[in-house]
């Protein structure tokens, strides 16, 4: 009886190890995505957007267009990422150590090269862009008109419906802000992220660390896009980079986290 029930303790314990295993993989993912996201979107392109258009337009409608495309954003690049784990973990572990290095230096290299004010030129630039979808939002308005007469009122209800449940502002801050992080660095990041981390927990560390600084952007509007120092804020991500890079050297690709 003894020699029967011996083997199934072993096994209770490697299911435990694996559980832990999994959990320790997820939340380091999570915190690794959470930090990486918030000190790549602070001051940037996406933040000035959701910051002045919450000024002018409704704020929980830019901040669901806002929140839709970067959660969109987030899943595909983890999808990007997952893809490359078919490529043995040891290569894209140490490759994607090796981006991390090189994203680290090089936000520290333009971090220290800024001027103290050098967030106000992006800010321009973005109230420059947003002013002229806003124009060419008005002008599409003037060609369809309030209501064509010759058409009669019919033809208006249709358009109020749908504008009802998509509005002009929604598809301009989903469209704005898609555009702007494709191809950006926390997208880069999240994709580099999902090759050597837990996917699920770089998806959802990914989307809260979005929430956070479009909320924050969404809240504050200007008065805070105007106090954050994009110098500081790239010296830090620099550093967190290389800090996630250097952690290599302690960390086994085959560990799991």
């Amino acid at each position: 009886l003894q020699k029967v029930s011996s083997p199934v303790a072993p096994v209770h314990i490697v299911n435990e190890e694996s559980a832990d295993k999994t959990n320790l993989g997820f939340i380091h993912a999570f915190v690794a995505a959470i930090s990486v996201i918030i000190v790549s979107e602070l001051g940037d392109k996406t933040f000035f957007i959701a910051a002045i258009m919450a000024m002018r337009y409704n704020r929980l409608t830019v901040l669901a267009g806002a929140m839709l495309a970067l959660g969109l954003m987030t899943c595909l690049s983890v999808l990007f990422g997952y893809a490359t784990t078919v490529i043995p973990r040891v290569y894209t572990y140490y490759v994607s150590t090796a981006l991390f290095a090189i994203f680290g230096i090089r936000m520290l290299r333009e971090g220290l090269k800024m001027s103290p004010d050098e967030g106000q030129e992006e800010l321009e630039e973005v109230q420059a862009e947003i002013k002229k979808k806003d124009e060419e939002l008005q002008r599409t308005k003037l060609l369809n008109g309030p209501g064509d007469v010759e058409s009669g009122p019919g033809t208006t209800i249709p358009q109020k419906k749908w504008l009802h449940f998509i509005s002009p502002i929604f598809v301009q801050a989903f469209t704005l802000t898609f555009l702007a992080e494709w191809g950006d660095r926390s997208q880069l990041t999240t994709i580099v992220l999902a090759a050597r981390e837990d996917p699920y927990g770089v998806a959802v560390g990914g989307t809260v660390g979005h929430c956070l600084c479009t909320g924050l952007a969404v809240i504050g509007g200007r008065m805070i896009a105007q106090k954050i120092s994009v110098r500081t804020v790239t010296i830090i991500g620099g550093i967190v980079f290389l800090a996630f890079a250097f952690s290599a050297l302690f960390i086994s690709p085959d560990s799991g986290f």
